[in-house]
């Protein structure tokens, strides 16, 4: 076999109609900003550009009955973001989401890495 160092990994996303309301890189974003308070300094330590993360957050927030993310405009004492409760709430469900799946498919995911180049 000629398999490279990747390992092949199921990944879980939560469609709204189109869009997708949640996925690794929405939770990933969601804790970045809960790390730095800031949408600009979570866009640069994931390598995106702000106005992707912008984006990502809006269309989050768009999906779910409650912000998963408040800003505050900036100014002369700064602006930020603050997950909120709700949002902690959501990305501790789909991380518990993404781990029973994970469990659930590992068999195949096996045999399907033993078929992959």
């Amino acid at each position: 076999m000629n398999r490279t160092s990747d390992t092949a990994v199921p990944q879980l996303r939560v469609l709204l109609g189109s869009a997708t309301a949640m996925g690794p890189g929405k939770a990933a974003l969601v804790d970045a900003i809960e790390r730095t308070g800031s949408i600009s300094a979570a866009a640069r330590e994931m390598k995106m550009s702000y106005r992707r993360a912008w984006d990502l957050m809006e269309t989050m927030n768009r999906c779910f009955r409650e912000a998963l993310v408040e800003t505050a405009t900036g100014g002369k004492g700064g602006g930020g973001a603050q997950v909120t409760p709700f949002g902690r709430e959501v990305v501790r469900r789909y991380r518990a989401m993404e781990g029973k799946a994970a469990r659930s498919v590992a068999a195949d995911m096996r045999a399907l890495e033993d078929m992959m180049a």
